[in-house]
């Protein structure tokens, strides 16, 4: 008796061993506080409602926040790849603090799934970066749409003002190249830092050009400053925004002066307009339902992005699970490698369909084109 006791107690100990290896760790950095926090905020509140068990494996999120400070989130980062030995990182939330990890994530060998704007993060492709995934639509593909409704709507002249940082450098690049193949000019370029109080001087320098059009590259709330002082000022010609205004704030910030306004984003701002076929409508609906139900209110798309790469990273561990064990950098390996391998998933922002070459793997399901009326989004018809 005494013997089938010892032996029943040593299999439960077994079991719930390997029940304690099973368990993949994943890190979450965001900049829940400090200038980003718009963005960071709602991507923190959604680990909640990230997947927690994946076959016979749990999945242990660990959040950190690094106050929107690039150092700070080298430093979380670190942490978690040394302290916490985490397989897979979601984050950071800013294109700066996202580029300042990259080296650490590679040299660890640990996937990076950044819910930044730049692109800059996943291109050009470099033996660092094919550790990250970026659950964000490129600039590109966003800028396309955009340059097609100018080049529709007659405009010829552009006026560019963009952050200092590799969200607004990267948008002045793509918005140059695809603008001249529309025939259209950028007469003038200004830049401004996210913690800025005005933007005075670029407004001006923008106005004395006489662009047609004017387009802001902010991530946030930040993205709201340039249109605001522009027509406080006078400016009458039409606005366009990047998905990285694509937030509730910036609706309630803006007011009235962000009437009009056209950006491309993900279909979670016009869900109810998207159509039933769309095979994301579902998921985002979904995914809306459970953050209101959780916070109260609708969450930003940024949240979204944190939302997508917890599913991106479902699917992968199971062939990851093949490869090796959770917190061995054979199972790190084998998640990188069943990441780049993603193809028609779709999720909140559109569907994936990654490459060697593209980690981010949007089509045109990935973007709808809104307008501001009567200060909600709506789709352009």
């Amino acid at each position: 008796m005494k013997y089938s006791k010892i032996v029943g107690a040593l299999l439960l100990g077994a079991s719930l061993l390997g029940s304690a290896q099973a368990q993949v760790k994943v890190g979450v950095v965001s900049s829940a506080t400090g200038p980003v926090a718009m963005v960071g905020i709602p991507q923190k509140n959604t680990v909640a409602l990230l997947p927690k068990k994946v076959g016979d494996y749990t999945i242990d999120y660990i959040a950190l926040d690094d106050g929107s400070d690039p150092t700070a989130s080298v430093v979380a980062v670190r942490k978690l790849i040394s302290e916490h030995n985490v397989d897979a990182i979601i984050g950071p939330s800013g294109s700066p603090n996202a580029m300042g990890v990259i080296q650490f994530v590679a040299e660890a060998g640990v996937p990076l799934l950044a819910p930044v704007g730049t692109a800059s993060v996943v291109l050009p492709m470099t033996e660092q970066k094919k550790w990250v995934f970026k659950t964000t639509q490129n600039d590109d593909l966003i800028a396309a749409a955009l340059l097609e409704h100018m080049a529709g709507a007659g405009v010829k002249t552009l006026g560019f003002i963009g952050t200092s940082d590799p969200y607004g450098e990267n948008w002045a690049k793509v918005v140059k190249e695809g603008a001249a193949d529309k025939g259209i000019k950028v007469v003038a370029d200004e830049r401004f830092a996210r913690q800025d109080s005005s933007v005075i001087g670029q407004a001006l320098k923008v106005m004395a050009a006489r662009p047609d059009a004017v387009l802001i590259a902010a991530p946030g709330t930040p993205a709201v400053l340039p249109q605001t002082t522009l027509v406080e000022r006078g400016y009458k010609g039409q606005f366009y925004q990047t998905h990285g205004a694509a937030l509730p704030d910036f609706l309630k910030l803006g007011g009235q002066k962000v009437e009009g306004t056209i950006l491309a984003a993900s279909l979670m701002l016009v869900v109810d307009e998207v159509a039933d076929s769309h095979p994301s409508k579902a998921i985002a609906k979904d995914y809306i339902a459970r953050y209101e139900q959780a916070y109260g209110v609708a969450p930003a798309t940024f949240g979204g992005n944190v939302f997508d790469a917890g599913l991106l990273l479902e699917k992968a561990i199971p062939v990851a699970a093949s490869k090796g064990k959770p917190g061995t950098p054979e199972f790190r390996a084998g998640l990188r490698d069943a990441l780049e391998k993603t193809t028609e998933m779709a999720a909140t922002q559109g569907v994936y369909n990654m490459t060697e070459a593209d980690h981010s793997g949007f089509d045109v399901r990935g973007r709808e084109l809104i307008t501001v009326k009567n200060g909600t989004w709506a789709l352009v018809k």
